[in-house]
């Protein structure tokens, strides 16, 4: 009797613990949900663009692997860090809130600071794709949607933050996997039109992610009034590239 009963005890130990640990556990669906939403597979089409990288290139500012890596992690550093990220982390927090006025204020902001027209094409249409992509997934309440689609002219991150507050992903992780899609994709475009071999690109992810845990943690810190864009070299490059005559990508 006292056997059984212990084996009874086991077996539902087991059997809690297992459920505990799963994937349909909040912080495990989460962290799935995230993943997607970080992948190259994000119907978005992110591969598209190079945000100037191809115009660098062009321009023998980027010739090799060291290059790469100072363009990237300068563009990081002067561009996303000051303005991307930061406003990513208030739309995070105007969603969260309810707070459509806001949202649509940051989505302006981000919308009328990019550079080129190129770049604002690209935030435009990957936005878009987004938007459209989370009113057909059927994930979403009918009041959710509706604040979704009463964002005109919607940028990707104003559609990201969106998703990561429905599926209540924790922010910092969000934003961290975030900026890691946006050096990814950099490092592919580097790969493509340096060109680099697989084992830089590798060598350029592992130096370059150390950087976005700290940046995650600016994005929240860093008053409005300290939000900056200045890079005036990406800004002239990426306007370069509208008129280049042989080009892979489309910013």
């Amino acid at each position: 009797m006292t056997t059984e009963h212990g084996r009874g005890a086991s077996r539902k130990s087991r059997s809690s613990s297992a459920r505990a640990s799963g994937p349909a556990t909040g912080t495990g669906l989460a962290l799935a949900r995230l993943l997607q939403l970080a992948s190259p597979s994000l119907p978005v089409g992110a591969y598209s663009y190079s945000q100037g990288l191809e115009a660098a290139v062009d321009a023998g500012v980027v010739r090799d692997a060291a290059g790469a890596g100072r363009w990237i992690g300068e563009v990081l550093a002067y561009s996303v860090a000051r303005l991307e990220a930061p406003v990513w982390w208030r739309l995070r927090g105007a969603w969260s809130d309810a707070d459509s006025g806001r949202v649509a204020d940051w989505n302006e902001l981000f919308r009328t600071t990019r550079e080129s027209a190129e770049l604002r094409a690209e935030t435009l249409q990957m936005g878009y794709s987004l938007q459209r992509l989370l009113l057909e997934i059927g994930d979403f309440g009918d009041a959710a949607l509706a604040q979704l689609r009463s964002v005109d002219d919607i940028t990707f991150p104003a559609a990201f933050t969106f998703a990561v507050v429905q599926w209540q992903i924790p922010a910092r992780s969000a934003l961290i996997a975030y900026l890691w899609a946006w050096l990814e994709n950099q490092v592919m475009a580097a790969l493509k039109s340096v060109p680099l071999g697989q084992t830089d690109g590798q060598r350029l992810l592992l130096a370059l992610a150390a950087l976005l845990p700290g940046i995650a943690d600016e994005a929240g810190a860093r008053a409005d009034a300290d939000l900056c864009n200045y890079a005036p070299g990406l800004a002239i490059l990426c306007s370069r590239h509208e008129t280049q005559y042989s080009r892979l990508f489309r910013s």
